[in-house]
């Protein structure tokens, strides 16, 4: 039987809370393995018209639903939050979650990370922070008092009273060798959105990192945007009208500080420049095609990501089992 997992992702740029739970529980429903949420401060564009705090939508999901594995995908654990909290509230929702949440941690991105006013770090200096971070939740997560100084983050006391029984898994988001050099040993799994095998012979060649794959103890766990509709047009102008900042790749997206700048920077990106990147339409087999190259690739869990949160009910109601065998049935 195969061991690759398949996920629904609560995208919290296209929905309110309320129907942000209300997905999670007919996904699960619908039998979906685990749920990813992001964690935003701003939607990409302003198409998509929400952004509710992420982890107050995943504490009521973990009370909400029994079995789905959660994860946050991925959330920046270092200047909209500190190290310090961010160990605490995800030590309390993987209680509440009776041990079935992820921590997922990246380096983050400016559309985000701009509002508390600290301005934009290179990228060498947002890893070097990341790394700090890790270390600081990991210690906390001990349950010890916690005296830290370090080069980017001071805790001068701190203990996290409250800790579930087996701890909380730490996924790190990479994106090249560097990367995957400097956070496989710190991981307990790896998050990525190419599909690259190289990603993951690299990170099983990393001294220190657990293993993916042949019975390792990690998750390479991978995402991709999908918009199916019955109307394959429609589909289409959705994808384009809401996805399209999806065309600019991390570089990009990383940078940008706002919605008018991500509209600015893809005023050119045509619909079918989307469709030629996003599986849109009614077609499972083409959504399978798209997603095979992961689970080709090494990765042992890939979220879908259903673009529009108007679509969600019937994607759900109409799509979300018949693709689901249909992905099973390939992975094999």
């Amino acid at each position: 039987m195969s061991d690759i997992r398949f996920g629904y992702t609560l995208m919290t740029e296209q929905a309110g809370p309320k129907d942000l739970v209300r997905f999670a529980i007919a996904a699960e429903e619908r039998g979906f393995d685990f749920e990813v949420s992001s964690d935003h401060y701003f939607p990409w564009l302003s198409a998509q018209g929400h952004s509710p705090y992420a982890w107050s939508v995943l504490g009521a999901v973990a009370h909400a639903t029994e079995r789905v594995g959660l994860m946050t995908y991925v959330t920046c654990p270092t200047m909209r939050y500190h190290p310090a909290v961010v160990a605490q509230k995800a030590a309390t929702l993987q209680i509440l979650a009776d041990g079935r949440f992820t921590l997922g941690l990246g380096s983050g991105e400016n559309l985000n990370e701009h509002v508390v006013g600290q301005g934009w770090p290179t990228v060498g200096t947002r890893q070097e922070m990341l790394a700090e971070a890790v270390e600081i939740i990991r210690a906390l997560h001990t349950g010890e008092l916690v005296e830290h100084r370090g080069e980017y983050f001071d805790v001068p006391s701190a203990r996290v009273w409250d800790l579930p029984e087996d701890g909380v898994d730490i996924a790190l988001a990479v994106g090249g060798e560097e990367a995957v050099a400097r956070f496989a040993p710190l991981a307990d799994h790896l998050v990525a959105t190419e599909p690259s095998s190289d990603l993951i012979e690299q990170w099983n060649g990393t001294d220190g990192a657990p293993r993916i794959g042949d019975g390792g103890p990690a998750r390479a766990v991978g995402q991709i945007p999908i918009c199916w509709d019955p109307d394959e047009q429609r589909a289409v102008e959705r994808a384009h009208d809401q996805f399209r900042w999806f065309a600019g790749g991390w570089s990009v997206n990383a940078d940008l500080p706002t919605t008018a700048g991500f509209a600015g920077a893809t005023q050119f990106v045509r619909p079918e420049d989307v469709a030629a990147q996003i599986p849109c339409g009614p077609d499972l087999d083409g959504i399978v095609e798209a997603v095979r190259p992961y689970w080709e690739a090494g990765f042992t869990d890939i979220a879908l990501v259903q673009i529009g949160g108007e679509s969600q009910d019937q994607f759900l109601r109409e799509c979300a089992e018949p693709l689901l065998e249909r992905l099973r049935s390939a992975a094999g």
